[in-house]
């Protein structure tokens, strides 16, 4: 097979920022003459970087859909590039921003700027996943065989992912950022202080107002507060009073060992050693907050190791494409295929030895990763299985997977397991006995994903027994 090019976009709408990349991916067969096409990534290159602009606002709670299609407009144009030559990408919507009213108005108006979507908004958990991987933190964690945790601090939230070898032990957000005030540089006038940061001020009994005109001393106890809860966000430092105030869905759960920090986002290229003379010039507290972070405890006592990106972490390359088809035993329910762009949640291998209902428990625990303002869309749930599984062991994995997938069976979402060691048969027969009569679900195995990817999973080919699958991995530009 001859090496295909295609070109793909990722486009990152962040509280503070939006930004755009263009790749272009060589695409090739590696599978031997005359066996299923095996297609991977040979090459992957970044042609265009945008410029990086303030995400626009109609109103405090309303992004500007008009304007954000005219910036990637004029980005493809400043490519040289038709919106017809692109033939894959993502959009990923973030922090704050995925909280906006319109949000998916913004998706649908960007509909015909990316050929085929990835993924829309992502939810907190989901973005601590996609930012750690674009800072490269998996692969640190790998490389090092140390558990090490990704700090994105954006404008309006801190995004953290906890890597373990390539596997995302946990995630949190705090409503920490750069952009909780944004204050006019010339004037030094505060025109914006977010919720819970006028919740603080109260709390503090400091005389800090929209309208008012600001030094960095008066700002100084807000920034000594938030540098204090992302100490303790990864178990440093005395705990702040105001530590639950600022999170925004939940922390990490402190049995988990740190030893390393990686950090990414707006706010990590602010990680001065010393105050530039004009600390206010963006418009926000973003150079007072990474001045913090710089002199924190943080890199004090853990060890920081280099990112791969910082404020263009969050940006999607592409959604490369790899073609498989499932192994020889699978089982599905009639009817509810193809589906499309459906999140890989996969399971720990240490996560999947527990007893049936503690792996409920992470099952479900997992599952809420992918909740965007409280809206569960549905996840593929993807386990390593094992080689040479028992009985016990099947109906096990069964039990905990359908007591920990009630949420999605409850709204009536299909169950869509995968499983990479060839046991889907009669684990699909084993969910069947215990999922409700007539209940949709696919079972299937012999494909290897990984957080972060997403599935097509197609009509059944030659009599039923195979189902071609498309995973889609998150490139990093």
């Amino acid at each position: 097979m001859q090496d295909d090019q295609i070109l793909s976009v990722g486009i990152d709408l962040g509280t503070s920022t939006t930004q755009l990349i263009l790749s272009r991916l060589t695409v090739k067969n590696f599978a031997a003459a005359f066996s299923v096409p095996r297609i991977n990534i040979s090459k992957k290159e970044v042609i265009f970087q945008s410029d990086i602009i303030f995400t626009p606002l109609a109103s405090q709670n309303e992004i500007d859909a008009d304007a954000i299609t005219k910036f990637v407009a004029d980005q493809y144009r400043a490519a040289g590039i038709n919106k017809s030559d692109i033939q894959m990408g993502a959009v990923i919507i973030t922090g704050e921003t995925a909280r906006k009213e319109n949000a998916s108005a913004v998706t649908q108006a960007l509909s015909g700027y990316a050929g085929d979507f990835v993924v829309a908004t992502a939810g907190p958990d989901l973005e601590s996943i996609i930012a750690g991987k674009g800072a490269g933190t998996n692969v640190t964690a790998t490389k090092r065989r140390r558990n090490v945790v990704n700090m994105d601090i954006g404008g309006g939230t801190s995004n953290l992912g906890l890597f373990s070898d390539e596997d995302i032990l946990d995630t949190a957000c705090f409503d920490i950022g750069g952009r909780l005030i944004k204050i006019t540089p010339s004037t030094k006038e505060i025109t914006y202080i977010s919720p819970k940061v006028k919740q603080l001020i109260e709390k503090l009994n400091l005389s800090i107002h929209e309208g008012m005109t600001i030094t960095t001393q008066q700002l100084q106890p807000i920034i000594d507060v938030l540098v204090n809860v992302l100490e303790n966000s990864i178990g440093v430092g005395e705990k702040s009073p105001y530590f639950d105030l600022f999170i925004t869905n939940h922390a990490l759960h402190p049995e988990h060992k740190i030893d390393g920090v990686t950090f990414s986002g707006g706010v990590a290229d602010c990680l001065n050693e010393e105050l530039p003379a004009d600390v206010l010039r963006y418009g926000d507290i973003g150079l007072l907050l990474g001045y913090g972070v710089r002199h924190s405890r943080i890199f004090k006592d853990k060890t920081i190791y280099p990112s791969v990106e910082t404020i263009r972490a969050t940006v999607v390359g592409a959604g490369s494409h790899t073609t498989d088809v499932t192994g020889s035993t699978i089982a599905y329910t009639d009817g509810i295929l193809p589906l499309r762009n459906l999140p890989i949640l996969k399971i720990t291998k240490s996560d999947e030895n527990l007893a049936e209902d503690e792996l409920a428990q992470t099952v479900e625990e997992k599952i809420n990763w992918y909740k965007v303002q409280n809206e569960l869309t549905n996840v593929a749930l993807a386990f390593t299985g094992k080689h040479s599984p028992s009985f016990s062991d099947i109906q096990r994995y069964a039990a905990g997977i359908v007591k920990g997938a009630q949420v999605l069976i409850d709204k009536h979402e299909p169950l869509i397991i995968m499983v990479h060691e060839d046991m889907a048969k009669a684990l699909g027969h084993s969910l069947f006995a215990k999922l409700p009569e007539h209940y949709p679900f696919v079972c299937i195995d012999s494909v290897k994903v990984e957080n972060g990817d997403y599935i097509d999973l197609g009509e059944p080919v030659a009599g039923g027994e195979v189902l071609p699958v498309i995973v889609k991995t998150l490139v990093f530009g």
